[in-house]
């Protein structure tokens, strides 16, 4: 199969939601084909020719009279195929009106002046091209050249130049036209109406004629070449079949001759023949054995046919078995023309063979095929502004994630109002983002060309889609689910963060970005309470782990949760030494004061922890209580006397006052708390300080009637009175 013809092979037509096979329906088929009704000239619909080609006669490829015309042309070429091979061989003795039949040319000389006008659909951004320049350069590149010189008569060149065979030779150029059969019989082959085993068999028994009808026309042409006097020294004219004999061949009737030749191809090609037909001279032989090679090719060619087609393993019967559930199910659900329309066309994209998907990588070690994605998608990815500062290890896990779609002009790709589950890269084409109005009026957004990216806001800030893409011309995206990216992002949260900076930065150029500034601002917010949640709820479990992978990955180690308590608060209170140690290590402020005056320090004393607070305070770590005197009189109250403790040797001094001045062994004594005055005057509580009222904690405990703790504050007092003068002394000295 030739390389235009591979290109080709997928290429496929509209047909009509019907699935039946009905000779009626075959019937309607054949003349739809050949429009046998009403035609008329039509060309293109104004309204889709820009603006630029207004005035220029263009003919729609799509239209009623194309259509006729291409099928008159199809037919035509079709005996023209035919015909060249009898015309080059049977040149001699040719009967006058199968002569005549050479002003056919001029018909596709015609074709060839059409062709000029003709709009067609660019491969590459699958619009129709309606620019005069553009059309007559294509066609002038492509296979004008040949289509021109099929029209030229050959033969009368041949009679003015002497006769020469060379000149004759070139009316095989005519062939060229064959293309246009070949094309007839692709078009029957998609066309789920029609038997597909059937259109391969008479496809697979017009190949084997041909061939051997060109074979018996060469034939009788190697026997003509020689002069009357050598006629006998020919494998026609040496003939004798029964009682008849080809003496003077020359004479004999055409069809005769044009039969006995054919029938010479037959058996030859078949190996079958039986001796009465061999042949004579050198030339016969030379042409034979090329001849049978070709044979046993084609042979080859017809029965791995046969055999596909019994075992049903080809891309086109795969696609007319889609083709035909899907017109099934459109079918029984009344699905409207444009859902009906865009599926096919969708269809047709996916089976076309220069747009289908690798799928020949899937049996590929997933390495190998993250080497292949990172090949093609990377400078891709690397040139996306959304991406713009990511590192290296973040691009290429997004990569992996990568998948490749394509999608036709007029398709919607999402929807203003839907929730989004993918994210799509432009690599190539070009879409337009619209708002849609309340009243179904449109807003021109913006365009989208390659390396552009949409439907990233919606995903990441987990919102409705705010506008409306549509495709402009054939696209090429790479596409990326929701919950790859999210899982991606979750592990790189330096490059989570960087994503949604680029994202606020093209507010000032992008209309889009700005009218969502809001939302993008809340996410943000949003994003960074959660990570700091996170840290913070490791830290609390103990799952040092997960804390390092968050804090490596760009997590802030001394953000804070609503209450102002950060991971060091958390990991003191629940005395994770191991936590504790890596968050000062990261950076952790040590002396960070939540909204109710806690530091970890304190944290750590409260839960009873000490070797946790050793190591905060061993790292610089304070109580810093904004009011000591009235948190050690609540600490008094409750009688927590290990706490108290831990309080006093902290370097928390036990004569701070309360807002009446009260110290902590005022309330103590008030209370008859002996233990709790007892621990207070061994870390320098005074049983003179004074409140307010000019009462101290001796007078506080002789009014309270302990005799315990009388005898414990009297006791103090005489040690500090003895403290006292021993003072002076050293003074007065």
């Amino acid at each position: 199969m030739a390389a235009g013809e591979i290109q080709e092979e997928f290429v496929l037509n509209n047909v009509d939601d019907n699935t039946d096979g009905s000779v009626g329906n075959r019937l309607d088929f054949i003349s739809r084909e050949f429009w046998l009704g009403k035609t008329k000239w039509e060309t293109v619909d104004p309204t889709s020719i820009p603006k630029d080609c207004y005035g220029a006669f263009v003919i729609d490829p799509n239209g009623r009279f194309y259509r006729y015309w291409a099928n008159i042309i199809c037919f035509w070429s079709m005996y023209s195929s035919f015909f060249t091979p009898v015309e080059f061989g049977f040149f001699r003795g040719l009967p006058n009106h199968l002569m005549n039949l050479e002003s056919i040319q001029i018909i596709f000389f015609v074709d060839v002046i059409i062709q000029f006008f003709v709009a067609y659909r660019d491969r590459h951004t699958y619009k129709m091209v309606y620019d005069r320049k553009s059309i007559a350069i294509r066609y002038a590149k492509r296979s004008f050249a040949l289509d021109l010189l099929g029209c030229i008569p050959w033969d009368a060149i041949y009679k003015v130049t002497g006769r020469r065979e060379a000149v004759r030779c070139l009316i095989w150029i005519r062939l060229y036209r064959a293309r246009k059969v070949e094309e007839f019989f692709q078009k029957m082959e998609k066309d789920i109406r029609i038997n597909y085993l059937f259109t391969r068999i008479v496809k697979l028994i017009t190949v084997e004629l041909y061939c051997t009808h060109t074979a018996a026309c060469i034939f009788y042409y190697l026997a003509t070449t020689l002069p009357p006097a050598k006629e006998g020294s020919t494998w026609i004219g040496s003939l004798s079949m029964g009682d008849y004999k080809y003496i003077n061949f020359r004479e004999i009737d055409f069809w005769r001759r044009y039969i006995t030749s054919l029938y010479f191809a037959i058996v030859t090609m078949a190996t079958v023949g039986y001796g009465d037909i061999h042949a004579v001279n050198t030339r016969e032989m030379i042409f034979i054995m090329v001849y049978i090679s070709f044979d046993m090719v084609l042979g080859a060619y017809l029965i791995g046919n046969m055999t596909a087609l019994t075992v049903k393993g080809s891309n086109t019967e795969r696609f007319r078995d889609k083709m035909t559930d899907l017109l099934r199910y459109m079918n029984r659900n009344k699905l409207d023309k444009d859902i009906r329309s865009q599926i096919k066309s969708h269809l047709r994209l996916r089976y076309e063979s220069t747009y289908t998907k690798a799928s020949v990588l899937e049996d590929i070690p997933v390495a190998l095929r993250s080497k292949i994605s990172q090949t093609l998608y990377i400078e891709i990815i690397q040139q996306v502004p959304l991406f713009k500062g990511c590192t290296d290890e973040f691009l290429n896990q997004i990569v992996m994630k990568l998948n490749e779609e394509f999608f036709l002009p007029g398709e919607v790709i999402l929807e203003q109002g839907s929730a989004v589950d993918q994210v799509y890269i432009v690599s190539h084409g070009c879409l337009e983002e619209v708002a849609i109005g309340e009243y179904g009026s449109e807003e021109f957004i913006a365009e989208l060309e390659p390396h552009s990216i949409f439907g990233e806001v919606a995903v990441l800030c987990n919102i409705p889609q705010p506008f409306t893409v549509r495709v402009c011309e054939l696209c090429r995206l790479l596409r990326i689910e929701k919950q790859s990216l999210a899982s991606i992002l979750q592990l790189y949260f330096t490059d989570n963060r960087q994503i949604l900076n680029n994202l606020l930065k093209e507010k000032d150029t992008d209309l889009r970005i700005k009218q969502l500034e809001s939302d993008i601002t809340y996410f943000i917010t949003k994003q960074d309470s959660e990570l700091a949640l996170g840290v913070i709820s490791a830290a609390y479990h103990g799952d040092l782990n997960h804390l390092k992978g968050l804090i490596n990955a760009g997590a802030d180690p001394c953000k804070t949760d609503y209450d102002g308590r950060s991971a060091l608060h958390l990991a003191a209170s629940r005395g994770h030494e191991d936590i504790v140690k890596f968050l000062m290590q990261r950076g952790a402020n040590v002396n960070c004061i939540d909204k109710f005056g806690n530091t970890p320090l304190l944290e750590a004393l409260k839960s009873g922890h000490d070797s946790v607070a050793a190591i905060l305070v061993k790292n610089g770590a304070l109580l810093n209580l904004e009011d000591a005197g009235c948190y050690l009189c609540k600490v008094v109250i409750e009688s927590n006397i290990d706490f108290l403790k831990r309080l006093l040797e902290n370097g928390l001094d036990p004569n701070s006052k309360n807002y009446d001045q009260r110290t902590p062994l005022h309330v103590a004594a008030a209370e008859g708390l002996h233990l709790v005055a007892k621990i207070l005057i061994k870390f320098g509580a005074n049983v003179l300080a004074q409140d307010r009222w000019g009462n101290t904690p001796l007078d506080e405990g002789h009014r309270c009637g302990s005799k315990p703790l009388t005898k414990i504050l009297e006791h103090a007092k005489e040690e500090h009175m003895g403290e006292r003068c021993v003072l002076q002394r050293d003074d007065s000295r």
